[in-house]
């Protein structure tokens, strides 16, 4: 008898969102339907405008849909309660931006800490988990730095030991190369790629950029809120 396949990891459903402007209704995602397996990484593209950051946002529960359904591990995430919506973002999605998010004020190692204080674990085990977050992006040694000390990639790299050290179902970044020099993006998109294929992380990547959706596994299109998989 054949294997039957993994369920998807994501299943959106029908999803539809809409902003107002003025007396307008904006349409930005229009009856999205996709799933997202375990281990994928997927680069959504499109022209800006198209609602690729939108639909990040409602994959990562940052953003309410007006109608459709999120599955993330069975669990529906558009009807959770806001309490609940943001214990589940703090525990189950790693967030990489486009300008790092760092907070000037506090080292790497309390930039990447930071998640951690949420949780259970005590501050030894919060120290083991940070030190080998940044371990992970070859940071041991700037564990100490402030973000102003710090290059662009090596921000962005302390950014993305931040999303990763709760160890998130979801690893979502939203144009993560798009601040950076060419030497750098290189540098950011080989660590994603390494973190896809050697840790297994899902990630979902909204990027204009061909040389980072390249490094996908998955590429989906959006144009005026209509999803597609091949490019227009």
């Amino acid at each position: 008898m054949a294997e039957s396949s993994p369920p998807p990891l994501v299943e959106i459903r029908d999803l539809n969102k809409s902003y107002r402007r003025g007396s307008q209704r904006l349409q930005v995602l229009e009856d999205i339907t996709f799933s997202i397996f375990r281990g994928d990484f997927l680069a959504l593209m499109g022209p800006s405008g198209s609602g690729k950051s939108t639909l990040l946002n409602l994959i990562a529960g940052l953003d309410r849909a007006d109608r459709g359904t999120i599955q993330v591990q069975g669990v529906e995430i558009t009807t959770l309660p806001e309490t609940d919506l943001a214990l589940w973002r703090a525990t189950h999605v790693g967030f990489i931006f486009q300008f790092y998010n760092l907070i000037p004020v506090l080292t790497a190692f309390e930039n990447v800490e930071l998640p951690l204080l949420l949780t259970d674990l005590s501050r030894r085990q919060r120290r083991e988990h940070v030190e080998v977050a940044l371990s992970v992006v070859n940071l041991s040694d700037r564990t100490d730095h402030y973000p102003g000390q710090l290059s662009g990639g090596q921000q962005q790299r302390v950014a993305i030991a931040r999303a990763i050290v709760t160890d998130p179902t979801l690893l979502v970044a939203d144009e993560p190369t798009g601040d950076l020099d060419k030497v750098s993006a290189s540098e950011v998109l080989q660590l994603m790629d390494r973190l896809n294929r050697e840790a297994g992380m899902t990630i979902i990547m909204v990027t204009h950029d061909p040389r980072a959706a390249a490094m996908a596994r998955t590429m989906k299109f959006l144009d005026k809120g209509v999803l597609s998989n091949a490019h227009p």
